[in-house]
């Protein structure tokens, strides 16, 4: 039995954003980040949560990823606020079962 799913696919229009600040924060806002501080001979790992790591998804490729039905609201919500720097766009597709069940909630 086969089930629907969102793939989304984006392009960043890099001469749109002031700075590689901006740019590398959309990445960041979406797939999360490690922080990594040093204090004397400590260290300290932080990891920060994007978008994308509170939602199960299938990354197909270095700009495209799947998503269930139920979280295309909220990916959509969060690139809508970067359109004017993202070009994006989504796709229905359909997913087997063993592909769906990676976008299950753990």
């Amino acid at each position: 039995m086969k089930k629907k799913a969102i793939l989304i696919t984006f392009s960043v229009k890099t001469e749109s954003f002031s700075c590689k600040y901006e740019r590398n924060k959309f990445f960041r806002q979406l797939y999360g980040w490690k922080q990594i501080i040093r204090k004397r001979e400590k260290r300290y790992v932080y990891e920060r949560k994007g978008v994308l790591s509170r939602i199960p998804h299938i990354k197909v490729d270095e700009s495209v990823f799947i998503v269930a039905e139920k979280h295309f609201r909220e990916i959509e919500r969060f690139l809508q606020e970067w359109e004017d720097k993202v070009m994006w766009e989504a796709f229905e597709v359909l997913l087997d079962e063993p592909r769906l069940k990676l976008l299950e909630e753990v």
